[in-house]
This record gives structure tokens, C-alpha cells and sequence, in this order.
């Protein structure tokens, strides 16, 4: 038995590649993004009530890993990598229907001509990411406060701190001030969450790379503390997939 489902719109955020991304919503609120649903769904009757809303789930499809297929098992990041589980018992992408799950902040809603556009904040999207529906979160049912998660209870947050090299803390200052929004904070807010692999130790040399917006940051880990050594524009700005 299969359905077909149509995409409603698409998301339009600061991560242009998946590196980066937090593991899972909520984590990073300080970036915003916003779900662009189109015409015949993007009206204002559909969108009737939403403003009474507070946070909103998302359904969307895993596109940028959709073409890889399914996994039975699936090594989980916060296991290190090294153990395996169940794809059903993890957030794992590879998944037999690649759907995903995000409950976001609505931070907005606006019409424009044949279109809706929802501003959320929390958002773990990549830029381009096809979406299937947008459902209010309700608090007294969705809110479970006896949910258990054994081997991930606690928010994977790194305890180092973020720091920023002299040039570093120069670009973001001026990009803060003509782009208008608060970069720094935003780095932080993803660099605490530590993208790398699990696998990895404080002992690493390596030299990293992220896209946020459309800057190329450039960072290392200290056993202390994160360095951010470098922000500079991309070679071109990135713009998501037209669906």
C-alpha cells in the first residue's frame, strides 16, 4: 500500500549545509527561519486561528538523505557512534519514510499574495527542506512530563566556552551591524552544541568549517574552549532547491 503526498512549501534558513544543523529543535533559538507554503495551501483560510498559536510542529521530509534509503540499525550520535539501536528508537534520518518531526516557536505569520510565511525560531532545518503540514502544539496532551529517553535525558549541550579571535570578533561586529542580526550570539548557540562527529576528543587539530547564512566559519577545539577563528562570505550566497 503507498499515498502520495504533496509538498505545501518549503523552509528558508541559515543552515545551507547539514553540518552544523542542531541534532534536534529548540536547541538554538536565537536563528530564525521561515516556512514559505504555497499556493492553493499558503492562504488565508487555511492559516485561519494560527495567530492564537504559540508553537507549531513540522512535518517535513528528509531530503538532503532521502536518496540513501533505510537503516534497520543506526548508530546514534549520542552513543559516540559506537552503538547501535534500533531505527525506531532514535531521530535517526534514515529512516523507512523520510519524515521528520520539529516543534518549533511561531514567531509570525504573514500573507503575501498567493503565499503564506510562517517566522519560527528553534528550527533544525536545513535550508530547502520540503514540507508536508504544519500542526499547532498543544501543551496538555503534546507536553509529556513522565517521557523517558535513558541513554539521551539530558540536552547535548558542550559545557566549553565559545571564544572569538580578534579578526573573528571584527567581522561579526560589522556583519551584525549591516545584516541586523545577532551572529555572535547564533555561532555560540551552535558551537556549544558541538557538530562534530561523536567520536571525536578535545585532543583534535582538525580545523572546522560551517555555513551559517552565508558566511564560512572557521573553528577549533581547545581542551578549554572553542576558537572561532575566522568568518567570511561564501563564494556565492546559497539559495535552496527549487521544489
Amino acid at each position: 500500500m503507498s499515498i502520495t503526498l504533496d509538498y505545501i512549501g518549503q523552509v528558508h534558513s541559515p543552515y545551507k549545509e547539514k553540518f552544523g544543523i542542531p541534532r534536534q529543535p529548540g536547541l538554538a533559538n536565537t536563528l530564525k527561519a521561515s516556512i514559505e507554503i504555497w499556493s492553493p495551501y499558503g492562504s488565508a483560510a487555511s492559516i485561519k486561528g494560527l495567530d492564537s498559536v504559540t508553537h507549531i510542529w513540522v512535518v517535513f521530509v528528509f531530503s538532503a538523505t532521502a536518496a540513501a534509503g533505510w537503516k534497520a540499525s543506526v548508530r546514534p550520535p549520542r552513543l559516540g557512534g559506537n552503538e547501535k539501536m534500533g531505527v525506531f528508537a532514535t531521530r535517526s534520518t534514515f529512516r523507512p519514510n523520510p519524515i521528520g518531526l520539529s516543534a518549533v516557536k511561531l514567531d509570525g505569520v504573514r500573507v503575501e499574495k498567493d503565499k503564506v510565511w510562517l517566522d519560527v525560531s528553534g528550527a533544525d532545518l536545513l535550508d530547502g527542506t520540503p514540507i508536508l503540514d504544519i500542526k499547532p502544539y498543544l501543551p496538555y496532551s503534546d507536553c509529556l512530563t513522565d517521557a523517558e529517553l535513558n541513554w539521551a535525558s539530558d540536552a547535548p549541550y558542550s559545557l566549553k566556552q565559545v571564544i572569538f579571535s580578534e579578526t573573528a570578533s571584527l567581522s561579526c561586529d560589522a556583519i551584525e551591524e549591516s545584516q541586523g542580526y545577532p551572529l555572535k550570539v547564533q555561532i555560540e548557540e551552535v558551537l556549544r552544541l558541538d557538530p562534530r562527529p561523536s567520536y571525536k576528543s578535545d585532543k583534535d587539530e582538525r580545523i572546522y568549517g560551517l555555513t551559517l547564512h552565508h558566511f564560512n566559519i572557521r573553528w577549533k577545539v581547545k581542551e578549554q574552549y572553542i576558537q572561532v577563528l575566522s568568518i567570511d562570505p561564501t563564494d556565492s550566497p546559497s539559495n535552496p532547491q527549487t521544489l
